[in-house]
């Protein structure tokens, strides 16, 4: 093999480049894993082949682009050689300075047969002729090299896509400049949300439920934001909210804490919370990375 294939051009600052490798079974949940990473201001390419993982770490490293972390897809739509080579790359990325990390999505074929079947996607290797159920048995094989070497195997077989991006998205924040923030909504009639960090109730705020035109919309809509926009009580809320989480935050990110989960509840878990969600996610996006949101009720 070439040093080419494996070498960078300089050796760089392990804390400084972190390359994420997502692969695993077609129908696992890459696209969703690479997605929550995009979220999380990871540089996303999908289906890359190996031999150029080093060059596009040394266009990231030799480039004005303020990325420096960078997640990549590999599935079996790439050559069969890649799967060879792929360890070889990544050790020489490794050896070179670059935080690797390879995470393996896995699923049971029944579960596999079921998504497919559900969404009425042709599998990539029933091109050749397979059926679905021998071309995942294919796949398994083909991938076998890169699942032995894998940092992490998540087995997506009884998690939804929201419970998948919330677990990569956790898993990998440390890999992001600072403390990053998920704001989440939920609707207290459904209980607390289990992960939640800090809990604000939002339910003695003005209520758009009342209102028959606005009831069935939701606080992503622009007539329930215009409504809660010209409450004094709510702009209160919002102010005294961002100012305590502005006091303490800081504090979590001294104590080396990479991950934080501000909940907002409101009875329906639809207008009020969903609102105060997106409109802090804003706030504290123009001022650091690594900011998500998730709406327990709208998903």
């Amino acid at each position: 093999m070439s040093d080419e294939r494996t070498s960078l051009d300089t050796q760089v600052d392990p804390h400084e480049i972190h390359l994420i490798v997502l692969t695993g079974m077609s129908g696992g949940g890459k696209t969703v894993a690479l997605r929550a990473l995009e979220d999380l201001e990871f540089y996303c390419v999908d289906n890359l082949p190996s031999a150029l993982l080093p060059q596009l770490v040394n266009a990231v490293i030799e480039g004005s682009s303020t990325h420096r972390r960078i997640a990549v897809g590999v599935d079996v739509r790439n050559r069969g050689a890649d799967f060879t080579h792929m360890p070889a790359v990544l050790s020489g990325l490794a050896s070179a300075g670059v935080q690797v990390h390879l995470i393996f999505l896995d699923c049971r074929d029944e579960v596999l047969i079921k998504r497919y079947s559900e969404t009425r996607r042709r599998h990539p290797l029933a091109t050749r002729g397979l059926s679905l159920a021998d071309a995942i048995v294919a796949e398994r094989r083909l991938l076998r090299p890169l699942m032995a070497i894998a940092e992490k195997v998540i087995d997506s077989s009884e998690l939804n896509v929201h419970q998948l991006r919330r677990l990569v998205a956790t898993g990998y924040a440390q890999a992001t400049e600072g403390l990053t923030l998920m704001f989440q909504s939920f609707a207290f009639k459904r209980g607390l949300p289990l992960d939640a960090d800090f809990v604000f109730d939002a339910r003695c705020l003005p209520n758009p439920h009342w209102h028959p035109h606005l009831r069935p919309l939701s606080g992503k809509d622009a007539a329930v934001r215009e409504f809660l926009d010209a409450e004094p009580l709510v702009g209160e809320y919002f102010n005294d909210t961002a100012r305590w989480l502005d006091a303490w935050l800081p504090r979590f990110e001294q104590d080396d804490r990479s991950y934080v989960t501000i909940s907002i509840g409101c009875t329906g878990g639809r207008h009020r919370s969903v609102y105060l969600v997106e409109k802090l996610a804003a706030h504290y996006r123009d001022r650091r990375e690594g900011v998500l949101t998730f709406h327990r009720e709208l998903e």
